[in-house]
Order: structure tokens, then sequence, then C-alpha cells
């Protein structure tokens, strides 16, 4: 940065200390570290937004003493260090990842109470997050749904990133109702679910034995326009099927054919389910459609899936049946389309051709009149010499 003639900046290097901290790789925080105190031409970086990643370096190496010594002389009374809420929210992590959770606590609550907006941002959503996360992995949920719900005390909102990692984590740890009521109250909140929030309710209310609830999830979700993808929708129809509700997971199949790109074993496993269910008609229902709409779906693996389940009952004709009625309906429609274009070029024809004699005879009228009116004036013309021939003589 130096030789292009800018300046270290503390926050990036932070960033690259974070990454350093994910990868285990504490030599890389220390290595970071001193290249920028070098940088900076300084032993005292006076910028606290790289010292919780650094302290998360001493945590990796097993040197907790270091850590908890340079948690204090940052934050300890009389430091002059400066803090931003992410400078914070780097300490309270290292924090809280580390055994320390009763610490983090404590310098939530102090900086909670430093926070005055706009003067002074001690905290923000990530702050609230890291908390809430803290709380949930030693099992606190209770707290962990007090804390969420009171960022707007701060003047925080949560956004839906953050409803769904506590609605996991509720769901995750039998605890369904709460995360329901969470679901519920995001609505007052004006923050959207998304499908990870549907999709994690959904899987919880099947664990729970209430497929009617998981269903209902999974419809809302595309009612709101969300998008599950061909997964979802399977973990969907399996969990309907396990519990015998063939025809409700039929319905997703209905609702979701014109949405996704549905492979073999998703047509295969809804086919299995209603052959299973004496539901025969259903699945030729089901070829017919696919027939009819991308002949490249009924792939040669789904047809002899389809002709075994067929066979076992005395069916087994049905395909080819289906399959020579829909080329004769192709070719039947064909030679309409075709009829219909020759009837419609002969009456554009017969229409050319009754208007070309009318033109043609008003033109031989207009030379006929035109003659006419040319023989009359000549006859004029005549008498008129000859009563001057008259008159001369006379004289």
């Amino acid at each position: 940065m130096a030789t292009k003639g800018f300046k270290p900046d503390p926050t990036i290097y932070s960033y690259l200390m974070l990454g350093q901290a994910k990868n285990s790789n504490a030599e890389g925080i220390f290595e970071l570290y001193e290249e920028l105190k070098e940088k900076m031409g300084t032993e005292d970086i006076l910028d606290g937004v790289i010292y919780g990643n650094l302290m998360k370096g001493y945590f990796l190496k097993g040197m907790e003493t270091e850590a908890m010594e340079l948690y204090n002389k940052v934050l300890g009374e009389g430091s002059n260090i400066s803090m931003s809420a992410v400078a914070y929210n780097y300490v309270l992590e290292a924090l809280s990842k580390n055994g320390k959770f009763e610490e983090a606590l404590n310098l939530f609550e102090r900086i909670k109470n430093e926070h005055d907006p706009p003067k002074k941002l001690s905290v923000n959503l990530g702050s609230y997050n890291i908390v809430v996360d803290g709380y949930c992995a030693n099992k606190k949920f209770s707290d962990a749904i007090e804390v969420f719900n009171s960022m707007g005390d701060k003047r925080c909102s949560p956004d839906t990133l953050s409803y769904n990692v506590l609605i996991d984590q509720l769901c995750n740890n039998d605890k369904l109702a709460e995360a329901e009521e969470l679901y519920k109250g995001m609505a007052d909140k004006k923050v959207s679910p998304d499908e990870y929030t549907f999709v994690t309710l959904m899987d919880a209310c099947f664990k729970e034995n209430r497929p009617d609830d998981a269903a209902q999830y999974f419809r809302t979700m595309v009612e709101s326009k969300l998008r599950p993808n061909l997964g979802v929708y399977n973990r969907a129809v399996e969990g309907l099927v396990k519990v015998g509700k063939v025809d409700e997971a039929k319905s997703f199949f209905d609702l979701m054919v014109p949405k996704l790109r549905m492979n073999d074993d998703a047509y295969k496993f809804i086919m299995s389910a209603l052959f299973e269910n004496g539901k025969h008609d259903e699945v030729m229902k089901i070829v017919d459609g696919m027939l009819r709409e991308d002949p490249n779906d009924f792939t040669d693996e789904v047809e002899e899936f389809v002709r075994e389940g067929l066979r076992k009952v005395g069916r087994e004709d049905e395909v080819t049946n289906l399959k020579l009625d829909i080329e004769r309906e192709k070719a039947e429609a064909a030679a309409k389309v075709a009829e219909e274009a020759e009837r419609a070029k002969a009456s554009a024809r017969a229409a050319v051709a009754s208007l070309l004699p009318s033109k043609l005879l008003g033109n031989k009228d207009s030379e006929i009149k035109d003659g006419e009116e040319e023989s009359v004036e000549a006859a004029i013309g005549d008498d008129v010499a000859e009563e001057e021939s008259l008159e001369k003589a006379t004289v």
C-alpha cells in the first residue's frame, strides 16, 4: 500500500486477520499485526478494530492469559484506543466463542450504556446477534429470546438472517413453539421470511409429527412468491407420503411441476406412492402431461418404471396406447391446421379475383364514354361547318 501512496488501513488488516482466524491460522494473525505496526511506524495502534481478531490469535494458540491481558489493556480504564461498534463486536465474538461468555455479557452491558446515537455508536445488529448466539450455545434460550426482542431499545432492528439464526437454533433444540412465536412476530417488525425460514419450520414440524402444519409452511412459502428448490420439494413430498398423505403430496407435485425442473427420481417417487395406493390412473395422468408438455421428460428410465408398475395390474399396454393416441391427435391437429391454411389461401384468391373484373369493366366503361363524347363533339363540329358553307353560298 505504501508504495502506491496509500497508508496502511487497520480496517483492511482486521478483515485479513479475520480470514486467518476463520482458518485457525494464529501465526497468520500475528504476522499481519506485526506488518501493520511496521508500516504504521508505531507499537501502539489506536484503532481498536484489530484487537478482537488479535485476541482470537492468542486463544487459538492456547494463550488465554495473553488474550485477557490484551483485553484489559484495550478496554481497561484510561485506554486511549478508539472503539467502534465493529471493533467491539470482534472482541465480543472472541470472548463468546472462547469460554468467556460472562465477560462478553459484561462488555455487552457496558457498550449498551455507552451507545448514544448519533454521537456514539457502540452497538449494532451484529452485537445482538453475537450475544444471542452465545446464549443459544449455552442452552439459555429464554435469555436469547429476551435479548433478541430487546433490540429495539437501542434502535436496532433484526433482519431476516437474525430471525433465521435464532429460529434454527430453537428448532434444533426442540423449541418449535418458541420458534413459531418468533416467526409470527416477523410481520410486526416488517421483516419478510425467506425460503430458509419456511424450510426450517417445515422440517421441524415434520420432526414433531405435525405434517399438516409442515405442509402449510411449504404452501405459504410458494404463495409468497418464494422459490423452494427441488431438494426442499422432495423433503415436503417425502414427509407427506411417509405419514400416508399421498393426495396432499400429489397436490404439491401438481403445484411445483410448472416451477421446477423435475428429475427422474422426483417423478418416480410420486409415481411409486400413487402405485402403492392403487392410484394408477393418476400415474397415467402424469405420463399424459409429460408426453404432451415435454416428451423428453419421459425418459427411458421413467417409462420402464411406469410399465413395470402397470404390468403388475395387467395394464402394461396403456403406455403404448397413450403414445399412439397422442401421435394420432398430433397428426390430426397438423392436418387440420394445413387444411385451414389451404382454405384461407383459397378464400384469399377468390377475394382477389372478385375485385379484378369490376376494375377492368370500370376502365372499359370509361373508354366507351370517352369515345361517345368524342363522336358527339365531331358531329357538332360537322353541323357548324355545314351551316357556315350555306351562309357563304347565299351571300
